[in-house]
């Protein structure tokens, strides 16, 4: 069988204030804390994974939450708009939780032929909830969210770009997407690789302002692939066409090559392989602070100086 990118694997965006981010995405959105660890480049800032119940790939939001970073801007040559899936009938349920919580929304509208609704988190990341009923992931059971009205996980991402075509070519001839819809200057694509996060919307507008890194916005998109052997076929595939792309580099729970596509915006391709419970029990997953082997031995002064967490 030819080897395939199964949709995406995780999500990965910028943060302020970790205790802020921490209560947003677990006491607000309901998600479950898959993972508390350190950035590889900067053990003193957390990086914290978010997801179902299952931590499944294709449902993992994660941070880097930097106090005092520098807002970012959403534009050209960024992923703008992350996805989660929730069934059809649940944006009334969001709603109220939404103005309950002093969380800023949109009123639900319709794209492709879906429902959806768009807000924001405590640092301005554009998110939204698409209505996806067919979608049977577990959710993550954390808080008052009824499992009917929960986040299941990606339903995709959005990605705006000055031109759009080269990326397209991109997602066609190499991750194997397929041209599903075009409205006006948005692109569907998806992959039948996965029965889930299998969107990615192409937003073409030319003269508009580049993006600007840093707080609220997302740093890279990491798609996904069963296994070392498949990811390094993509990588020879990828090196061939021109792309810089960087060895195999052992992210812990998964292997990574980062490159960044035509339109400048980062792509990761991650294996399945190790998993979330690589370092701990799937029942206690995000409770205590994991830490990668190269930073245990500084364990205490990195947790004196990473920001305190109830």
């Amino acid at each position: 069988m030819a080897d395939r990118i199964n949709g995406i694997h995780h999500i990965t965006a910028i943060a302020g204030d970790a205790k802020r981010n921490l209560d947003f995405y677990t006491k607000v959105l309901g998600l479950r804390l898959v993972k508390k660890t350190v950035n590889f480049d900067d053990p003193h800032t957390y990086h914290f994974y978010y997801g179902n119940h299952g931590a499944e790939p294709g449902t993992i939001l994660t941070f880097f939450p930097w106090a005092g970073i520098q807002q970012g801007r959403r534009g050209t040559g960024q992923a703008t708009e992350t996805q989660f899936s929730v069934s059809a009938d649940a944006f009334g349920f969001w709603v109220e939780r939404f103005k309950q919580h002093n969380v800023t929304y949109n009123n639900p509208a319709r794209r492709f032929n879906e429902e959806y609704l768009t807000f924001l988190d405590p640092d301005g990341l554009k998110l939204q909830l698409v209505g996806n009923s067919s979608d049977k992931r577990e959710p993550s059971h954390n808080g008052d969210i009824p499992d009917d009205k929960a986040i299941r996980g990606f339903h995709g991402v959005t990605l705006t770009l000055e031109h759009y075509e080269r990326t397209a070519s991109l997602l066609t001839d190499v991750f194997g997407y397929t041209l599903e819809q075009t409205e006006i200057n948005a692109h569907r694509f998806t992959t039948d690789a996965s029965a889930n996060a299998a969107v990615v919307d192409l937003v073409s507008v030319p003269g508009e302002h580049r993006g600007l890194n840093g707080g609220g916005t997302v740093h890279h998109v990491a798609f996904r692939v069963e296994n070392d052997d498949v990811e390094l076929r993509f990588r020879e595939k990828i090196a061939n066409l021109g792309f810089t792309i960087t060895p195999q580099i052992d992210r812990q729970y998964f292997h990574s090559l980062y490159f960044r596509e035509p339109g400048g915006i980062l792509f990761e391709i991650a294996t399945d392989n190790p998993g979330f419970t690589v370092d701990e029990p799937f029942e206690s997953l995000g409770q205590s602070l994991k830490l990668p082997p190269q930073y245990e031995q500084s364990r205490a002064e990195i947790e004196a100086r990473l920001a305190t967490l109830d």
